[in-house]
């Protein structure tokens, strides 16, 4: 089984959560980590920023370089890319884990949060992914994977919270795109999302609180998941929306009651994540 070690991953955000949880997941392997992100000082309400989460990584045996940065600005992107290749060599994945989420109905949600989520989310996947294009082309195994639900046009998810559907939803469609426009130079693109909500600082937030945070899986399981598709061949394995879960049973996990965030909580009492019927 390949795996991610020399490998350098270009991540938006990372300070916490799921994105910090791929990349710890891939310094085991001694990848390296650059991540452009905004928290360059502790937030009061949040855990962890770019610096905290460069100095886990490297105690984790990766190499990581910690940008502070937007992705909604395109200066920053360039440059974070030319530092993560200068520092590197190099990329060969690209990690779209940024993301705005604001579930308010569409008479309820701000233009000002509106522009935020497409900015952050479509806007900032598509700029981050085509920079770093010219540079995958170089890679052995070159990847994009973008952390957003599969499209599903039913009623239930295009009016729960429409502009942050769209939100998400623009993100895979930039991500299938890049599959099917750079399917030739072998860059491989795909989309992942989880089964059950993940214990979060977003589901704390804005799900439910402790109640379904106690009813959700650790960000471990999408860190495996992760792990998974960016060792695929990238030529053959691009274009799809992928299910944490599914992915990582084809790779022979059956049992993920260890991933619960509360041991011993039964599959059938996890919350499920939104998008998914």
């Amino acid at each position: 089984m390949s795996t991610l070690a020399g490998k350098t991953i270009l991540m938006s955000g990372g300070s916490r959560g799921i994105g910090l949880a791929i990349a710890l997941r891939a310094a085991a392997d001694g990848a390296n980590i650059a991540m452009l992100a905004k928290t360059d000082t502790p937030h009061p309400k949040l855990e962890g920023t770019v610096h905290s989460a460069a100095e886990q990584i490297r105690a984790a045996g990766g190499q990581a370089l910690p940008i502070v940065g937007d992705v909604r600005d395109d200066d920053q992107i360039t440059e974070a890319v030319m530092k993560t290749q200068g520092e590197f060599g190099g990329i060969d994945i690209v990690l779209n884990n940024a993301s705005v989420i604001d579930l308010s109905r569409s008479l309820d949600l701000s233009a000002k949060k509106y522009d935020l989520m497409q900015d952050v989310n479509v806007r900032g996947t598509f700029m981050l992914s085509r920079a770093a294009v010219p540079i995958l082309k170089d890679a052995e195994n070159p990847h994009i994977l973008s952390l957003s639900p599969p499209l599903n046009p039913t009623p239930k998810w295009l009016g729960a919270h429409t502009g942050y559907t769209l939100a998400k939803y623009g993100m895979t469609m930039v991500t299938l795109g890049l599959a099917a426009e750079f399917a030739a130079d072998g860059i491989a693109a795909n989309t992942l999302w989880p089964r059950t909500t993940i214990a979060t600082a977003a589901v704390q937030n804005l799900l439910g609180g402790d109640k379904v945070m106690a009813a959700s899986r650790t960000a471990d399981i999408y860190a495996d998941a992760a792990y998974a598709v960016l060792t695929q061949p990238a030529r053959t394995y691009t274009g799809q929306s992928l299910i944490v879960e599914d992915v990582l049973e084809a790779n022979g996990v059956t049992d993920f009651s260890g991933y619960a965030a509360v041991p011993g909580t039964p599959d059938s009492a996890l919350f499920p994540d939104i998008f998914l019927d």
